[in-house]
């Protein structure tokens, strides 16, 4: 039962937020297009897959040369590669169980939007030991529209039975905060993956800090309580 003081809900993005898995993307990336001698600009790759569905970073890289069911083959021997890489470093990022517990301990009902395929999602929340905190798990292979489209947003909201502009987001990317404000809701940016200064000038987040440590339920809902929401490095 969503909360009856905001926020009613609270939903997730995986990589960048819950986890520093982005490195390892990236990686997994670069040698995916360098071992098929697919030309790419390295400082442009974060930017080009982050926060994106697989689907849509193969076209981009691929254009029409792989059918749908090679795109689906590819993409999950690219993300067990990557299960098999990470396994051994995955931890939560400092401060999110944190308020996980906090969240939980309030009644505020959560779940995990993320562009990932579901394979990927269920890995992380199970390797992070955080599953229990979720009521579902909204990932790349649930949604027709992938983010910065609000679908994926939006359906976590009406699987957790709360209004969109009564829930508040966690987003690392451009793509995925773009999703979050798309989807009428409040948007706190974690800057683990591009810089503060570079979200603040290219998003319209509600709240930008560097990690979960500067995060209270008091701070989330002071989002809720100012029309001009303060804007942190």
């Amino acid at each position: 039962m969503p909360s009856a003081t905001p926020p009613a809900a609270a939903i997730f993005d995986m990589d960048g937020v819950l986890v520093n898995s982005n490195p390892v993307h990236v990686t997994k990336w670069i040698d995916y297009l360098k071992e098929r001698n697919v030309p790419f600009v390295a400082e442009e790759v974060p930017q080009k897959i982050l926060g994106l569905h697989n689907d849509d970073v193969f076209r981009a890289y691929f254009g029409d040369s792989m059918s749908p069911d090679d795109i689906r083959q590819a993409g999950e021997e690219l993300e067990a590669r990557f299960r098999e890489v990470f396994r051994p470093q995955a931890r939560p990022l400092p401060g999110v169980v944190a308020l996980l517990n906090e969240l939980q301990s309030a009644g505020i009902p959560m779940a995990v939007a993320s562009s990932g395929i579901r394979s990927n999602v269920e890995f992380m929340v199970d390797v992070l030991d955080i599953r229990s905190f979720f009521q579902f798990l909204i990932t790349g292979d649930d949604v027709r529209a992938h983010k910065p489209d609000p679908e994926i947003y939006l359906k976590a909201a009406v699987s957790l039975g709360a209004e969109p502009s009564q829930c508040v987001a966690f987003e690392d990317s451009f793509a995925g905060i773009g999703a979050v404000k798309n989807a009428g809701m409040k948007c706190v940016a974690i800057a683990s993956t591009f810089l503060s200064d570079e979200l603040r000038r290219r998003t319209q987040a509600d709240l930008i800090v560097p990690g979960f440590e500067e995060l209270s339920l008091e701070t989330l809902r002071s989002l809720f309580i100012h029309a001009e929401s303060p804007v942190r490095d």
